[in-house]
């Protein structure tokens, strides 16, 4: 535990069926979470190897106040993408960061190749590596159910497991955790097919001692009330991000028909008012989060002649209604589920499969790929066919749709139409096209996510557009991150987990940090970040950007990639000295 300064890490070597656990005393200044994991990627990351080679690792962590504070629920996975080729950072609430705290270890550490398909339980001190070869080729779901049925740990156990796009290395091929929560982008899902693992079941009965636990419990209350009787997270748990539909599009920040438009004229139709009305049948949350922002759907199946139907659940949200409804045209909340279920079924990430679903529309009406090629007809706003080539996708059916699982980027540049393949640095973009500033942040940040550094919000936030502070704001937020996802903080608490909150809660905890120290852990976090990144050959200032992004408006208006290119510069700068600092 970081108050003992010790960082427990446990190291798996799948080709050697090796088995270690190391008390980390170098780490506890990287506080947990990503800073551990980032560290740790940095020490065994092979950058002359391929993102899919054996020796490549995965590293999954877990906070200092994981599963003691409220929504203080994340997982880290930090590897090297496939679909990029650069460092990955991935996040998944559910249940497993408190079984991982449960199960003794501050982070996980995997490595090598196995030599059959396996899956690796981890209780407690117990781990095995077990034989897959009964599950292998299951979809997803299927996976879930067998191993709640066969394992042990029920209501105190955490499942991670690939679907087929895993097992057949789709580039963005995600992993599936506890049901409806995922580590979603940059192909986590990938990485675990080319070791032959399966799954991940991940459980123990350790309890977090507390030093001091009146003033914990005050500090936890407080959180708490703040929580559940205010409406600082009301927004979360009444429609979700699904808020956002009808508001980005008004905006004319909305993906539409892959950013052919910036609108979707049927925003309204599968808005998240759209979703509660027709769909929602009930919200969960994760493990020690009283929020419950995960919206689950509901719709109806037909499995037989006559009126003899099914009722699948599903979980939506924001980014799922824009990438498999709005880019790809689908007006009906019941459509936009069906597709979200066949994307969970067969282990992809829902962003980067839209996206490349919409490309692939977009090449065949310019007639850069054939129905040949695509086996079905593509075009806006056909559910039918976009559910088979989803399965197209995932088993990568012919060479065109293997080639699209190395990613939309790649699928540009071997077929052509790279100007409207809707991706930065090789990570298919999230719902928005609202300015400079999320255009700039996508390409200078850690991982090209919106969630890096908000890019979207600060194109919101300034009303009077100025480069140099958008710049600005983009890199304080991204350093902020960093703090907030070393202790893997649910970002959608941002708000709540202000600097003196954390303060409260880590001093509450044991840990007696001053505000200072928080800056520096957060710079240090940052810089080794930076550092991982440029020995892994990227540079913000390479990036090549669609001419899609130029040509179609956004929020402000068209974009000139002149501005563009001098705020990377701009940004580069800002690393450059925070580098020159030697943290």
């Amino acid at each position: 535990m970081l108050y003992e300064k010790i960082i427990r890490v446990l190291y798996i070597d799948l080709a050697a069926s090796k088995i270690e656990v190391k008390k980390r005393t170098d780490l506890s200044e990287y506080l947990g979470g990503v800073g551990i994991a980032t560290k740790l990627l940095e020490e065994t990351v092979k950058p002359e190897l391929p993102p899919l080679a054996p020796e490549q690792p995965i590293i999954l962590a877990i906070g200092a106040i994981s599963g003691i504070f409220p929504l203080v629920t994340k997982t880290v996975a930090m590897f090297l993408s496939p679909l990029t080729g650069e460092m990955g950072e991935s996040y998944a609430g559910g249940r497993l960061a408190l079984a991982l705290s449960m199960a003794g270890y501050d982070a996980v550490v995997i490595s090598g190749k196995a030599s059959r398909p396996s899956y690796i339980s981890i209780e407690g001190d117990t781990v095995q590596i077990k034989d897959a070869r009964p599950i292998w080729g299951m979809d997803s779901d299927v996976v879930g159910q067998f191993l709640r049925d066969s394992e042990e740990g029920r209501g105190r156990r955490s499942i991670l497991r690939i679907g087929p796009a895993g097992e057949k290395m789709v580039k963005f091929a995600s992993v599936c955790v506890d049901t409806y929560r995922h580590f979603g982008r940059l192909g986590l899902g990938a990485t675990m097919g080319s070791k032959l693992v399966k799954a991940i079941i991940v459980s123990g009965d350790n309890t977090t001692k507390i030093q001091n636990f009146k003033d914990y419990f005050r500090s936890y209350q407080e959180i708490f009330k703040s929580v559940t009787e205010t409406d600082l997270m009301s927004k979360y748990h009444d429609l979700g991000t699904a808020i956002n539909v009808e508001s980005v599009s008004a905006l004319g920040a909305l993906p539409t028909r892959n950013l052919i438009e910036n609108h979707f004229d049927e925003a309204e139709e599968i808005s998240g008012e759209a979703f509660a009305e027709k769909s929602l049948v009930r919200k969960m949350a994760c493990t020690g989060c009283p929020v419950g922002c995960i919206h689950i759907g509901q719709f109806r199946r037909k499995f037989d002649d006559g009126y003899d139907y099914e009722s699948v659940s599903v979980a939506y949200d924001y980014e799922l209604i824009y990438s498999l409804g709005s880019l790809l045209g689908i007006p009906k909340t019941d459509e936009v589920l069906q597709l979200i279920e066949v994307v969970e079924k067969t282990g992809m990430d829902a962003i980067s499969a839209g996206v490349a679903l919409a490309w692939a529309t977009e090449s065949l009406m310019q007639g850069i790929v054939t129905e040949e090629d695509t086996i079905v007809p593509l075009t806006f706003g056909n559910s039918e066919n976009y559910s088979k080539a989803i399965r197209y996708l995932a088993s990568g059916r012919n060479s065109f749709y293997a080639a699209l699982g190395e990613g939309t980027r790649s699928a540009g540049a071997k077929f052509g139409g790279k100007d409207h393949a809707l991706q930065v640095a090789g990570n298919e973009i999230p719902g928005y096209h609202t300015g400079y500033a999320n255009l700039v942040g996508l390409t200078v940040g850690a991982r090209h996510s919106h969630l890096c550094n908000a890019g979207y919000s600060v194109d919101q936030s300034l009303k009077d557009f100025d480069e140099q502070k958008a710049v600005n704001k983009l890199f304080d937020e991204e350093l902020e991150r960093c703090l907030l996802n070393s202790l893997v903080i649910c970002l959608f608490a941002r708000k709540l987990y202000n600097r003196e909150t954390v303060l409260k809660a880590l001093r509450a905890a044991g840990y007696p940090l001053t505000d200072d120290e928080l800056t520096l852990i957060a710079k240090r976090i940052y810089s080794t970040k930076l550092r991982l990144k440029e020995k892994l050959g990227f540079d913000p200032r390479q990036v090549e950007l669609p001419k899609r992004f130029f040509k179609t408006p956004s929020m402000q208006g068209i974009l000139d990639s002149t501005m563009v290119e001098r705020m990377i510069s701009q940004y580069v700068e800002k690393c450059e000295s925070l580098l020159a600092e030697k943290i």
